[in-house]
């Protein structure tokens, strides 16, 4: 199947964290020009107010849909039926809807919408083009026109089965946040060795910058720690005491599992 509608514009219909991120991940590499731009938000978002100065289209009357080459759906998925159902009737019939909701299954949305569906999880990173996003589709233009809008601002990380979606959406999409936390209990445990808050919170936000770096090398995870944990050394006592311990693989297991348990929830 060929989109006919390969230069419309693209819908972006949701604009709040991660809706914005992607917008202005768009932007800054100039994935989509603004004229082509259109952005459906029931608030003003800084974001998208950026957009419309650059020349997208926010809130524009539903004939400004008609030939549009792919919808994605930002919203929170509690309401996606609601916020796509209005729209459907101007959008072309091959019109490929990208979701970026957690835990709503691509057969659910193509039920409603009559179109084929990719789904994408990706990071906020994709804000500075640095994100990372898992991608699944049954269609393979779909997942084309996925990889062509996500591909500039993330590694794109295609999944054999949309089953695998919800464990790619913990171990990356929430992944973030688990490693702000435990950046977070570093600072707490530098201040109980005496560092003062804001040396600690300096101090172990630096960390995560370094650690980012390393990651965006290419080496392995496994290669990164060896390089940085000498045997016999400070790291390598830290490591050790970690691995003893326990607590990290568990409070990992525990995250993602929660993670994933509630993306099966919301997806009822």
């Amino acid at each position: 199947m060929t989109h006919s509608s390969s230069n419309g514009a693209v819908v972006l219909v949701g604009c709040g964290r991660l809706g914005s991120a992607i917008l202005e991940g768009w932007l800054a590499t100039r994935t989509v020009a603004p004229a082509d731009l259109i952005i459906l938000t029931p608030s003003d978002k800084p974001a998208a107010d950026a957009a419309r100065e650059q020349g997208a289209r926010v809130n524009p009357d539903a004939p400004a849909l008609i030939g549009a080459r792919v919808l994605v759906l930002a919203v929170k998925p509690a309401y996606w039926r609601e916020a796509m159902d209005p729209l459907l009737a101007a959008l072309p019939p091959d019109t490929p809807i990208i979701s970026v909701m957690a835990g709503v299954k691509a057969g659910d949305i193509a039920a409603v919408a009559g179109r084929p569906v990719v789904r994408v999880m990706p990071t906020t990173a994709v804000a500075q083009a640095r994100g990372v996003a898992a991608l699944w589709s049954a269609d393979a233009d779909a997942r084309e026109a996925g990889r062509g809008l996500f591909g500039s601002i993330a590694d794109v990380v295609d999944l054999d089965s949309e089953a695998l979606m919800d464990a790619a959406t913990a171990v990356a999409g929430s992944a973030p946040a688990f490693v702000y936390a435990f950046g977070q209990a570093l600072a707490r445990a530098g201040e109980g060795q005496g560092l003062s808050t804001e040396a600690a919170q300096r101090l172990a936000r630096g960390a995560l910058r370094s650690a980012g770096a390393g990651a965006e090398t290419g080496a392995t995870l496994a290669d990164l720690t060896a390089r940085i944990a000498s045997p016999g050394g400070t790291t390598r006592a830290g490591l050790d005491a970690m691995e003893a311990a326990g607590d990290l693989d568990r409070a990992a297991e525990a995250a993602v599992e929660a993670a994933v348990q509630r993306a099966r929830e919301i997806s009822g």
